[in-house]
């Protein structure tokens, strides 16, 4: 009898997860938001956050139990798929935050004046539109990757709607996205 062991191990890790600091495989990982700069490196959608130093935002956080204790992260567990639906919303929820500061958001944070109301973003200050159109960018790279990641399992997309609605909403504010025309 001839084992294929490439395939007996991958079996096996299936359905494993790794938690993000110490990189332990376990069956379900704890999946909570904290503000701590000290977890940046444990949020998977941090890495491409620019600039990641004494980030202070609220940020998903992915680790096993032991990990969780040790930073004091309060969440709820789930297995490798219910890490993907959490990380798929919060792809969602930072590109609607996105969405939102290119069309109305950006003109309180910089104090726009009356007569320079009707002028977009990238025309006021376009170093903070090509700050914020990477980051934009970056989350729908992402999301697309989470979402290849159902398609391949077969698995249903988490409110497949929201992709078409979004992709509506930024192009009407006249931006391209990777999500769709």
């Amino acid at each position: 009898m001839q084992i294929d062991w490439q395939k007996a191990i991958d079996e096996i890790l299936a359905s494993k997860v790794s938690g993000l600091r110490c990189g332990t495989l376990v069956e379900e990982v704890l999946v909570g938001y904290s503000r701590s700069p000290a977890a940046t490196p444990f949020s998977p959608l941090c890495q491409g956050c620019n600039p990641r130093e004494e980030c202070d935002a609220r940020k998903l956080v992915v680790v096993c139990d032991a990990c969780a204790a040790e930073l004091r992260l309060r969440g709820h567990k789930v297995g490798q798929e219910g890490m993907m639906a959490a990380l798929l919303d919060e792809c969602r929820r930072n590109l609607e935050e996105s969405l939102d500061y290119l069309a109305d958001y950006w003109r309180e944070d910089l104090d726009v004046d009356p007569q320079d109301m009707d002028k977009r973003l990238e025309e006021l200050d376009p170093q903070i539109f090509a700050q914020e159109d990477t980051w934009r960018r970056y989350l729908e790279e992402q999301y697309l990757k989470f979402h290849r990641w159902f398609r391949e399992r077969a698995l249903p997309i988490p409110n497949p709607g929201w992709r078409s609605e979004y992709a509506e909403e930024i192009i009407a504010l006249g931006y391209q996205t990777l999500l769709g025309d």
